[in-house]
């Protein structure tokens, strides 16, 4: 893993895969910084094939990541660790996490009949 420093926050990414960890709740803050997506630089196709891989452990814990979905946002899918609340977003999942999270917010601002 690589360090980056995002806008104050430190996050990871794989130096193979481009994937990237986030520490509890920061995959949340960043997605109102300015231009999040930025950090999200790996080949989306690359980031499929490794979200097939189940066994995986968490780089700070140890323990088995489990695959998680945002309740307001079906057919996005990342791993979680339920010890430390870290997340693991492959390549290009945090680009299409960010993407559903702002055709959430306009669908939200229409009128209501």
């Amino acid at each position: 893993m690589k360090l980056i420093q995002f806008q104050g926050y430190e996050v990871d990414r794989c130096a193979n895969c481009k994937g990237l960890w986030f520490d509890k709740l920061e995959y949340e803050e960043l997605k109102v910084a300015e231009n999040p997506q930025i950090l999200d630089v790996g080949d989306a196709n690359v980031g499929k094939q490794f979200n097939k891989v189940d066994n995986i452990q968490c780089s700070h814990c140890q323990c088995d990541l489990i695959k998680m979905e945002p309740d307001n946002q079906p057919g996005i899918c990342y791993d979680g660790c339920p010890e430390c609340n870290g997340v693991f977003f492959d390549a290009g999942e945090f680009k299409d996490f960010l993407r559903k999270d702002i055709i959430l917010s306009f669908k939200n601002l229409r009128p209501r009949d």
